[in-house]
Order: structure tokens, then sequence, then C-alpha cells
């Protein structure tokens, strides 16, 4: 894409939004500049959660190199992408941005290819943009997966490495329901469906894995199928139908069709169920919000199993949530240097054990305190990871519209093979309107 369209792209979207920036983000700006020199660089910081942290960052850096790194903040619930344009359109583009995998398309040719960095040979959780290449930086990486309380499935004497298809994932399910009341437990799994507000989990993730599961990262064969008109593998999306109508018999009817998140989560927390279909994001809420929960129930540890719904599937499915992307009109070789940087010991020191991020690169040695991390850094390190493809799928169609199959299935207004073809349905109709 060329300079001026990008250009004239942006310019519409400032109009739709008002204002370039406010004048709190304009004065931000001025004070600190964008880096006109090699002895400064700027960088967007999109995770308010961890402003401190990452100033804690620049200063270290700033210590060992005497480069400035300026920091510029972007708070909770505001759209982060606008704010870069308002930068843009005002000449004060930072030199590191921060992108989610929609916003990339915002900047067509004007990243910086780095595929020759050292840090993309030890990481699988780049952003690779087939014409552009390697052009987004990960900073921290989330799991998608059948999470577990490994304390309850210990006193159940169900192992969880032994759970490596449908028939044992059912033989472990029917094992610990039989236990159900000498565990404490309201129900084995915490699996919610309720599409209006949590449309995002089965819509999205839990659906990521009929598209991603046991492939290796670079593998879209079902995504690709799926892309050609709403398409499906018919025997392959079967056997996820039968995972799912293992979850919809043994979750807490409680929650099932109209729970809540909050619900969900609090209840894993506080021991009531031995799986939970949320990813490993859920850890920051046990050790903080939930921690009360969570330390009542034991602060048992945390595993995750594959959504193995058919025999040797061994993967969990693994992404950075945004990345970092260098401009091609910033302080280019200071950017990449310091991106080099945060891949490396001292950085990665802090990014683990201060903001409590999971390391997506394999050689990291750190690990952090969030519950997850652990399980999450042994299966990047084995190299035991499938992408997030359903991130590439048509806007909505997961969130706002397959999740509301997987509710009706949940309600028993459709069996599997029923599942199946409303699945298909949505799909089609969704993809004709394109």
């Amino acid at each position: 894409m060329k300079k001026r369209i990008v250009c004239s792209m942006v310019l519409t979207m400032a109009l739709v939004f008002g204002t370039s920036c406010s004048p709190k983000e304009t004065e931000d700006v001025q004070e600190t500049g964008a880096a006109s020199t090699a002895e400064s660089i700027t960088i967007l910081n999109t995770k308010s959660e961890v402003a401190p942290q990452m100033q804690v960052l620049a200063d270290e850096y700033k210590n060992q190199t005497g480069i400035t790194v300026n920091v510029l903040g972007v708070d909770a619930g505001v759209d982060a992408q606008a704010t870069l344009k308002g930068y843009y359109l005002s000449n004060q583009m930072p030199d590191i941005i921060a992108c989610e995998s929609a916003g990339f398309g915002n900047w067509e040719g004007l990243l910086v290819d780095m595929s020759d960095q050292d840090w993309a040979g030890r990481t699988d959780a780049a952003y690779i943009d087939e014409t552009y290449g390697t052009i987004g930086f990960p900073y921290t990486t989330e799991a998608i997966g059948l999470a577990y309380n490994a304390d309850i499935l210990a006193k159940a004497g169900v192992d969880p490495g032994s759970i490596t298809g449908p028939d044992s994932m059912r033989q472990a399910f029917e094992t610990i329901d039989s236990k159900k009341n000498e565990l404490g437990l309201k129900a084995v799994i915490a699996y919610c469906t309720e599409p209006e507000n949590l449309g995002w989990s089965c819509g999205n993730h839990i659906f990521g894995a009929y598209l991603d599961s046991g492939l290796s990262r670079t593998d879209t064969t079902y995504l690709d199928i799926l892309n050609d008109g709403g398409k499906f593998d018919d025997d392959r999306f079967s056997d996820f139908a039968r995972m799912i109508a293992l979850f919809n018999e043994y979750s807490d009817p409680d929650i099932l069709v109209d729970g809540t998140y909050d619900e969900q989560v609090t209840g894993f927390a506080s021991g009531e169920y031995a799986f939970i279909t949320q990813g490993s994001w859920i850890g920051a809420s046990l050790t903080g919000d939930l921690s009360d929960y969570y330390s009542k129930a034991g602060n048992f540890e945390i595993g995750m199993i594959p959504y193995c719904y058919q025999e040797g599937m061994d993967t969990i499915l693994t992404s950075a949530p945004s990345w970092w992307a260098v401009s091609k009109e910033g302080q280019v070789e200071a950017s990449l240097a310091f991106l080099q940087w945060c891949s490396e010991d001292s950085a990665q020191k802090i990014f683990v054990e201060q903001a409590g991020f999971v390391s997506p690169f394999k050689d990291c040695k750190y690990v952090a305190s969030d519950p997850f991390a652990p399980v999450i850094s042994e299966y990047i390190s084995s190299g035991k990871t499938s992408s997030w493809h359903w991130m590439e799928m048509p806007e909505g169609l997961g969130q706002k519209g397959f999740a509301f199959a997987f509710c009706d299935f949940a309600k028993g207004e459709l069996d599997e093979d029923g599942f199946l073809q409303e699945i298909k349905k949505i799909a089609s109709d969704w993809y004709a309107k394109l």
C-alpha cells in the first residue's frame, strides 16, 4: 500500500473520531517528543496495567546503553489505533507502536521487516505477514486449552497426562463426576455458552481448537477451507462436536447457557470445578481480584491439557495478544536494538518477574508467579503449541455468529449433526455477505 493511500485512510479515520489527539495526548507527545536522534526512542505501551514496569524497563535500558526510551501510555478502554492515527497525522508517530492482529492492516508498507533479527529465530509468536515479513515483536504470550485444578485431579486419581484423546477425556470426566460429592464439586467443568456477553469464548477461543488443535503453527488448512466460502472438514468438526457435547453433559447447568464470565471464573477459583474452558488470562484474576477465593481453595496448582478431540492432539493454542512494531519513518536502528535487548536476559527478567508476563521466547529462564506460567512455558519450550488462526476469520463471525450455535447446542435444541449443520449455515451466510 502506498503511503499516500495510508494517509488518506488515516485522515478518514481521524475525521470519524473527530480529532487526532486530545489536548492531554498532544501535551504528552510534545513533552517527550518523537525520537529525532539515536539517543532517544519512543514506544507506545497499550497495557496500562504494567505502566510502572514499562518505566522500569526503560530505566534499565538507559542504565545499560545511555539511550532514553520515552514510554507513551494509552489508558484502558481507549482505542489505541485511533490514538496512533492521531500521532501519525500530527507527525508524532512513535518509533515503536503496538498492534493487535487486526491493527496491522492500518500500517501496510510502513513497518520494518524484522525477519533478520536474532530474536525472530527464538520464538514462535512473532507476527508474520505474508507480504511484509516479520513485522510484530511478541512481548508476552497467552494460551488456550482445557485448564484444570491439579489438586482435584490428583484426589480423583486422574492423571492429566493420560488424557490424550476423546475416550480418555470422557473416562476422566466420568471418574471425576462419580466422586463429585466427596471432592466438593458443583460440576466437572465450568463451560459457559451465553452468547451475548461471552460469545468471544465459544465463538472464537473454543472454535479455534477446531481450526488449530494438533497442527503446526504455520498450518492454516482448516482456516483456508473455512475462508473458501464457509466450508468445513465434516469429519474433523464431528469429532470436535463430540467434545463439545461432553462439555454440555458435564458442565454446571446453572451457568451452561446463561452464566457470566465472573461466575465461571469465580467458581473455578473457589475449587467448585475440576476444569474450565478459559485461557491463561484468568491467572491474573486468581492471584488478583479473586485471590481470597483462590486462597480458601488452597492456592491449588493449575495445569492445562490440549483440546484433544482426536487421539494424539498434543498442542495448546498460544499467541501474543498484541505485538510491537517498528515504524520505517522513525529511529529504525535504535528501535531494533531496543527490541533485541527486550528479548534478552535482563529485560526478560523484568517482563516475567515484575510484569508477570509469560515469555514467548524459548530460551527464557524465568517463570512468572502466575499459576499458568509453568505449564505454558513448558509447552512453549517443547514446541507443543499451535497458533490462533481464529483471529484471521472475518470480523464478528465467531463472537456474533458461531457463538449462538454453541448456545443452541447446549440448550439441547441441536444434536451433534445439527450443530455442524448450523455452524455451516452461519458460516456460508456470513461469507455470502462479505
